[in-house]
């Protein structure tokens, strides 16, 4: 099996690049996926994501190591095993980001990903027909709709709340700023997901250049003096190889992507020898650097309808299933993050620290290892929560076998550092005072999570450290940045001290974005393919 390019990871940015750079018919290129086909309802029902969350036949389904920051507990860390990758199983929201992000990662040693060199590539893969298209892309393959006529009515004493709190609303979170209160934009079209598989992998896929095969493992990659050449797979219970003749590209995300890595002899030396794997290059940085975001929520009785009642009684369920399936409309046809915003807890601080969500439901009274979004509780309910946007604590990922179907060891190190320990009590009690406006007050019966009881800094602290859990955006683990000795990839993305191989997703972003980290991967990959085909 010879390709010109071979792709390790059919998720947001391996579905762009098989389409991008197939495009011209002039390249073959092999899309190597671990999971199966898209092809599910839950997946492609906006809701559906509470069905998929815990569902092994389309996730990794990958457990965190015991964290101090979060009394030792194990975090749950869904990743998509699918075509589409996590973008097939996610929330659906579209966040650029903020223009200092990206600045920051051009001052890190990365020429032209400043906000100037990114912006034309958003603007390439959005297709945003409500959008400004002097800010925004109107006809690009990711179709992003505005919802905002849609959502549950109780979304507007959210909104409203926001506004007397002084944070303005706001139309569109994608536009000329991003703080405000506002409605979600999300990935979606004609009430179905737009994953990236569905806007760039399948009107791709009937391609006589493109070959793309699923339930294949890639096992490690095959180097011939430090020059990348192929990738061995596990397809079928069989070990079989297929060779690159110009390069290696892996987009399996922030965890798998460092762990082939390391499985194919690039890491620290001191780890590898312990586990029989030879060294090719030395790095020490590969899953390193990891970020992620980090939520907590408070969940409220309600004294007006929420979805709780359109979806706790099985003729809820048949009533909502009916009308997405004959109408497109109704609870199924939309995701439950609907409204949210972006804020600052200080005004000192140059711009927006932290993110709102709010959730027109509740489901506390859930199944442990279940998160059944179309079965919440059985009362009128609403949660709000919130995630620091730009966290300082840093985590790592380790293999501990030289098995690729082992998974690798995660250490979050959530709320390691100071400052991220003191957001996250600045942004608890700020959702408090949203419930104390006369906007939200006038509809809240009671707080059920973490109730009222809970009051004093320590007790907020311990809370949050009891019930926080990650907003499944991790990145960095393959940084980019000129300097190899504390980095993975440069701002080419090829990956320092071998030729031939590179890596393109979110494992190779210098910090996290502020926000969802969907809509920044692709563009990733959008940018990366311009700068192959350069």
């Amino acid at each position: 099996m010879n390709y010109d390019y071979i792709i390790v990871g059919a998720g947001s940015a391996g579905c762009v690049l098989a389409n991008r750079l197939s495009q011209s018919g002039r390249h073959t290129v092999l899309v190597l996926e671990a999971g199966g086909s898209d092809r599910r309802f839950w997946i492609h029902a906006p809701i559906g994501y509470g069905r998929t969350f815990f569902d092994e036949r389309v996730n990794w389904k990958y457990l965190t190591e015991p964290d101090p920051g979060t009394h030792n507990r194990q975090g749950y860390w869904p990743r998509g095993k699918v075509l589409g990758g996590s973008s097939s199983i996610n929330a659906m929201v579209y966040i650029r980001g903020q223009k200092q992000d990206f600045d920051g990662w051009a001052r890190h040693g990365n020429p032209g990903w400043d906000w100037s060199g990114v912006l034309p590539y958003f603007k390439k893969l959005e297709g945003m027909k409500h959008g400004d298209p002097g800010l925004q892309g109107i006809d690009g393959p990711l179709k992003v709709a505005d919802v905002s006529g849609r959502t549950h009515p109780i979304c507007r004493h959210f909104l409203a709340a926001g506004v007397e709190l002084g944070i303005p609303f706001n139309a569109d979170f994608n536009g000329a700023q991003q703080e405000g209160v506002g409605y979600y934009q999300v990935t979606m079209s004609r009430a179905r997901r737009m994953s990236a598989a569905r806007a760039y992998l399948r009107p791709a896929m009937g391609r006589s250049n493109l070959d793309v095969i699923s339930h294949a493992l890639a096992t490690r990659i095959l180097f011939e003096n430090k020059h990348a050449v192929g990738v061995e797979f596990n397809f079928k219970g069989r070990l079989r190889s297929a060779r690159a003749s110009r390069e290696v590209i892996l987009s399996a995300g922030a965890i798998n992507s460092p762990q082939l890595l390391q499985l194919s002899g690039i890491a620290d030396p001191a780890l590898l020898s312990g586990l029989g794997v030879e060294v090719v290059y030395a790095n020490r940085m590969v899953g390193q650097n990891m970020q992620d975001h980090l939520g907590v929520d408070y969940v409220y009785l309600s004294r007006v309808p929420t979805l709780n009642d359109a979806l706790h009684h099985w003729y809820g369920k048949l009533w909502a299933g009916m009308k997405y399936v004959f109408a497109g409309s109704g609870p199924l046809s939309l995701g439950i993050n609907q409204a949210g915003g972006f804020f600052r807890t200080r005004q000192d601080l140059a711009r927006p620290n932290m993110q709102l969500f709010f959730w027109p439901l509740s489901y506390l009274q859930a199944p442990a290892g279940t998160r059944p979004l179309i079965n919440p509780d059985p009362y009128s309910g609403f949660s709000l929560g919130i995630q620091p946007l730009q966290p300082a604590s840093r985590g790592h990922l380790t293999i501990d076998s030289a098995d690729p179907a082992r998974p690798p060891k995660i250490y979050p190190n959530y709320l390691s550092s100071a400052k991220d320990l003191s957001e996250m009590l600045e942004g608890v009690k700020f959702i408090r005072k949203f419930a104390q406006t006369s906007a939200l007050s006038r509809v809240i019966a009671k707080e059920l999570m973490p109730g009222p009881a809970v009051s004093s800094d320590e007790q907020l602290m311990d809370h949050f450290r009891r019930t926080c859990t990650t907003v499944f955006h991790p990145s960095g683990t393959c940084r980019m940045g000129d300097d190899k000795n504390t980095n993975v990839v440069n701002a080419k993305l090829q990956v320092h001290g071998v030729d031939g191989l590179r890596v393109v997703d979110a494992s190779v972003f210098p910090t996290v974005t502020s926000g969802n980290t969907n809509a920044p991967t692709i563009m990733v990959a959008e940018k990366a393919a311009d700068i192959i085909l350069g």
